[in-house]
C-alpha cells in the first residue's frame, strides 16, 4: 500500500469529502481579501462565499487582510499550506501589478494556482466639466494650449490608475503627471473642483457626478459602450484601441493545492458567479462577469505578463 504524507492525507480526505459533496469538511475555507470591509470587493467576496458554501456543503468565512496595495492578503495566501482551506480573492493590483513591479516581493506568478476568473471592470478618461473638454481630440488641443504637464489622480505608484497615464501620454504625446491619493474620494473632490484635469476613476464613482454636471466621461476603456451610460463612447469606438484597459478580480489557491479542489472550487464560484443575484451586484458595480476556470485566469495573466509588463519595463519603473 503506498504511504500518504501528512498533507496528502488532508487532500485526500477533502477530496473524499468532493464525493458527498464537501458536507464535512474538517475545518471552513478561508476567502482573503486583501481590502478593508465595507467596500465594492468586500460585497463581492461575501455573496461568493455564501454562493461556494451552499454549492460545495463547506463553510465559506470571508476575511479582511488591507494594506500595502494587497500585498499583506496576497502574502498569507501564497504561505498557506496547500490543503484547500484558503483562498484569495486577487485581482491586477493584488498579483500581477504587485509582483510586476516589486523585484523584492514575497511572492510570485509561481506561488499561485489559478483557480477561476470572475469578473472586470472598464476604467474612464474624465474630465472636470469646468475645463470645457469634450473628446479625447478636445483634451489633446487642451494640453497643448496649456503648456504644461496636466494632472490626473492616482491610487498610489504602480497602481492600474497611475500606469493607465503613461498609457494615455504615450498615445496621445501629450505630458501627464500623476497625483497620488489614498482613496478615490478625495481624489474625486479635487477632479469635481479642478485641482485636477483628468481622472480614470471606474463609471460608478462617476455616473451620478456626470449626470449632475460636474465632470465629463470623455471615454470608457473597453471595447463596447456601457448599457448603464449609453451616451458614452469606448476607446475602441473612438479609433484608440491602444488605450484599452481593465483591472479584474478572480480566485487563487496557494500552490499545489490538489488539481480535484482547484477544479471544485471553480465550478462552485463560476455558478455562484453567473447566478442572478450575483450578476446584479456586478451591474450596480459597473462590472462585467467574464467567468472561466483555472485556464481563464493563466490566461488573463499570460495577458497582464504583456500589457502591463511593457508598460512597467518601458517606463523604467521599480518599485520597493
Amino acid at each position: 500500500m503506498t504511504k500518504l504524507s501528512r498533507r496528502g492525507f488532508i487532500a485526500a480526505g477533502t477530496l473524499m469529502m468532493l464525493a458527498r459533496p464537501l458536507r464535512a469538511a474538517p475545518k471552513p475555507v478561508t476567502l482573503i481579501v486583501p481590502y478593508a470591509a465595507g467596500g465594492p470587493n468586500d460585497n463581492f467576496a461575501r455573496l461568493l462565499a455564501e454562493g461556494m458554501s451552499a454549492k460545495l456543503g463547506v463553510p465559506f468565512i470571508v476575511e479582511n487582510k488591507p494594506g500595502a496595495n494587497g500585498i499583506i492578503g496576497a502574502t498569507q495566501v501564497a504561505r498557506a499550506p496547500a490543503d484547500g482551506n484558503m483562498l484569495l480573492m486577487g485581482g491586477s493590483g493584488p498579483v500581477s501589478l504587485n509582483i510586476l513591479l516589486r523585484p523584492k516581493l514575497q511572492y510570485r506568478f509561481d506561488s499561485f494556482e489559478s483557480v477561476a476568473m470572475m469578473f472586470d471592470g472598464p476604467l474612464t478618461i474624465t474630465v472636470p466639466s469646468t475645463i470645457g473638454v469634450n473628446s479625447i481630440a478636445d483634451l489633446v488641443a487642451y494640453a497643448k494650449k496649456e503648456k504644461r504637464a496636466l494632472t490626473y489622480g492616482s491610487l498610489g505608484p504602480g497602481s492600474v490608475t497611475d500606469l493607465y497615464g503613461l498609457i494615455l501620454s504615450k498615445a496621445l504625446d501629450i505630458p501627464l503627471t500623476a497625483v497620488p491619493y489614498k482613496s478615490t474620494p478625495t481624489s474625486l473632490i479635487d477632479l469635481i473642483t479642478g485641482r485636477n484635469d483628468l481622472s480614470y476613476m471606474t463609471p460608478i464613482a462617476l455616473a451620478d457626478h456626470q449626470k449632475a454636471g460636474a465632470v465629463k466621461i470623455l471615454a470608457l476603456t473597453t471595447d463596447r459602450r456601457d448599457p448603464a451610460l449609453p451616451d458614452v463612447p469606448s476607446v475602441t469606438e473612438l479609433g484608440y484601441p491602444q488605450l484599452k484597459a481593465s483591472y479584474w478580480t478572480a480566485l487563487h489557491a496557494p500552490k499545489g493545492t490538489p488539481a480535484q479542489l482547484v477544479q471544485a472550487y471553480a465550478d462552485a464560484a463560476i455558478k455562484t458567479v453567473q447566478s442572478d443575484s450575483f450578476r446584479q451586484l456586478l451591474v450596480t458595480n459597473g462590472q462585467t462577469e467574464k467567468a472561466g476556470g483555472p485556464q481563464a485566469l493563466d490566461a488573463q495573466l499570460d495577458a497582464d505578463r504583456q500589457y502591463w509588463g511593457r508598460v512597467i519595463q518601458d517606463n523604467h519603473i521599480v518599485l520597493d
